[in-house]
């Protein structure tokens, strides 16, 4: 980790736990919406990071740091709790459960371009030369524009990036079981049992790993022609 990381680490760390308790809070409601109180009762519908932190101390504390001391981007997990039960009475309820964890990081992707946006009508920022993960913006206005700079673009990138990852439709993945939209309830059924079998778990990591590094740039271009649409752009 270089010195300009070490000194945004508290920065991607406020983000990372933001965007991983909406994620997982979405979920939550979406299932208490959907008839399961289970992450309900066990207090995961909430904006207070504290009950996920306590529920997955691993993913959200340990793989963070090291993951952002070793690859220079913060990851990690959580995870919200259901009834099996319901999940197999109630398929396509299940899958709207899975989608609103993505969907949260995408609505966390648009405040940010927002309030990116409001910066530069304010003269806080402008349109960077080359825009990357942690820089979407030009800070213009000292060192409090510079981090609130770094955090929206670090809350814009990291958030288009942990909703576009899990919707990659293999196990243990959100987009496993989001796919089931797409089906009846009983192929939806069908379908989750054999992808969620025990053994494909690792095997689904280690897909996504591979597939995603080819798919994200391209993502991530898109998403800043949108941020920028009246501008080309080198993305770096």
């Amino acid at each position: 980790m270089n010195a300009d990381q070490l000194a945004a680490a508290p920065l991607w760390y406020v983000v990372f736990l933001l965007s991983t308790t909406c994620h997982e809070a979405a979920h939550a409601l979406a299932a208490k919406i959907g008839g399961d109180d289970t992450a309900a009762l066990g207090g995961q519908v909430t904006l207070n990071p504290v009950p996920h932190i306590q529920r997955e101390p691993f993913g959200m504390v340990l793989v963070p740091l090291l993951s952002l001391a070793l690859g220079g981007v913060m990851f990690g997990w959580a995870s919200a709790p259901y009834d099996p039960r319901w999940r197999q009475r109630y398929p396509h309820r299940a899958a709207w459960m899975a989608a609103a964890g993505p969907a949260a990081n995408f609505i966390l992707v648009l405040i940010a371009a927002a309030a990116i946006h409001i910066g530069i009508g304010m003269g806080a920022f402008e349109m960077p030369v080359s825009p990357n993960f942690t820089a979407l913006v030009n800070p213009l206005g000292g060192e409090w524009t510079e981090g609130l700079g770094t955090a929206l673009s670090i809350l814009f990138s990291l958030n288009l990036l942990l909703g576009a990852f899990n919707l990659l439709p293999v196990p243990p993945l959100d987009g496993a079981t989001v796919i089931g939209l797409f089906m009846s309830e009983e192929q939806a059924l069908r379908a989750w049992a054999f992808l969620h079998q025990p053994q494909f778990g690792m095997i689904g990591l280690l897909l996504a790993w591979y597939v995603f590094g080819e798919i994200f740039y391209p993502i991530f271009h898109t998403a800043i022609g949108l941020l920028y649409p009246s501008a080309a752009w080198v993305v770096s």
